[in-house]
């Protein structure tokens, strides 16, 4: 049953990419039938063949010891504050996490063990599913680095690119995450357990793997390149943009996580803020018209009354439905949803950590929204795509303010679809 729903999802989620597509004479087919069967053996090969799942666990287990490593040197810094279960344990235990997982990314760019790794990964999709040269290294460079650094990768090509290879580049830089916010999430869902951080890093891993062909996916069905045998196919990956020394590549690193740090903190803090002010307005309305007894009866204790969490479990439960949720957990994850596109998967996560914590939703529901919340598809990663991108090829700020939504829409599907496979195979 759990294969036909996750099935129906995916063609639920390709219909949309149809309808809403800019030319649909132009999809190639093969292509985007290429991208959802590398989705699938991907998934297959990390979550269900034994010696694949052991070979990505290795790296996942790396990364958990670099949590653990990061939590050590947070308590040295900052005494008890950032002991588990601290009154300030989020700021001063996991966006630590940010800055160290930021400066380790630098280095293994600066040594080119990163650039090999993105290399593999574009020759891959290059070869598979017929990209040009810089969206196969846009979409390889998103899944480790992010949607802020993966343009610097093909800078020489930014100025010259057409619509639909720009567009490849804003969906996948929405539909993955970066590679400091990566050792975040691991810690907030696996929490202090050396268990619970193994498993959410091999999900969150395979996630962000399989979702590089998911945004191909959508983004050359809903904006199709019309002339595929005039664009680039040479790959060439630069040696480094970290530094000019080690030292020098740990520190640019650790000075841009500690923005990342600062900047995801102060935005936490600022949207959880207008959520407690828009819920005060909302369950004030609720108390008014009788809403919040009935709304919290209806949903068993889980809403207390009329509030904006609510309202977007009502408003993306469809969606949760499409990518496989149980029916009793469609509203709770509809809210995850829901957090994530208008505000940001950061504060999503919180949501989601916290339904972990008091047991409200199934395993099975918190594995995949773990899926559908693992990528940068919100409202605010259209501004920062249009400023990085623009900065760097200002004869494209036209072709990405007027692409910004679209991307959205295609990074969103991307990990929706990810998440539909996942669903499949749990």
């Amino acid at each position: 049953m759990d294969i036909l729903r996750g099935a129906l999802g995916l063609v639920i989620l390709l219909l949309i990419c149809y309808l809403l597509s800019a030319n649909r004479k132009s999809i190639n087919w093969i292509t985007v039938s290429v991208g959802v069967l590398m989705q699938l053996i991907l998934a297959v090969l990390m979550l269900k063949v034994p010696f694949v799942r052991a070979m990505f666990q290795f790296i996942v287990n790396f990364f958990v010891l670099m949590i653990n490593s990061t939590n050590q040197a947070a308590v040295f810094l900052f005494g008890d504050l950032a002991k588990p279960g601290g009154t300030f344990g989020f700021a001063f235990s996991v966006l630590p996490t940010i800055v160290f997982f930021s400066a380790l990314s630098s280095l293994l760019y600066y040594l080119g063990i990163l650039q090999r790794v993105v290399y593999a990964f574009a020759w891959l999709m290059n070869k598979t599913m017929r990209l040009s040269g810089a969206e196969s290294l846009a979409a390889a460079a998103n899944v480790f680095i992010g949607q802020t650094e993966a343009p610097l990768v093909i800078k020489p090509y930014l100025e010259r690119m057409t619509r639909s290879e720009i567009m490849c580049l804003m969906t996948g830089g929405m539909a993955t995450i970066a590679g400091g916010v990566f050792g975040a999430y691991m810690a907030m869902l696996g929490g202090t357990s050396l268990e619970g951080q193994q498993l959410f890093g091999m999900h969150l891993l395979t996630a962000s793997i399989i979702s590089a062909p998911a945004a191909i996916v959508a983004a050359k069905m809903l904006y199709p390149e019309p002339d595929p045998e005039n664009i680039e196919r040479n790959l060439e990956v630069p040696r480094s943009l970290a530094g000019s020394n080690i030292l020098d590549a740990l520190a640019s690193g650790t000075t841009d996580g500690l923005k990342l740090a600062v900047n995801v903190g102060a935005m936490l803090l600022a949207f959880m803020a207008f959520i407690y002010l828009g819920n005060s307005v909302l369950e004030w309305i609720g108390s008014i018209t009788g809403l919040n007894a009935t709304i919290t009866e209806q949903s068993g204790g889980r809403f207390h009354g009329l509030t904006l969490q609510f309202i977007f479990g009502i408003l993306f439960s469809p969606i949760a439905w499409v990518i496989g949720v149980s029916g009793q957990d469609m509203i709770a994850i509809g809210q995850l949803l829901g957090e994530k596109t208008i505000l940001n998967e950061f504060v999503a996560y919180t949501s989601l950590t916290d339904f972990k914590a008091l047991g409200t939703v199934s395993e099975r529901s918190i594995i995949i929204a773990t899926y559908a919340l693992c990528g940068f598809a919100n409202f605010a990663s259209i501004g920062i795509q249009i400023g990085g991108i623009g900065a760097i090829a200002p004869k494209q700020r036209n072709t990405l303010t007027s692409l910004g939504i679209k991307a959205l829409i295609g990074g969103t599907v991307a990990c929706l679809l990810t998440a539909a496979i996942a669903g499949m195979l749990l």
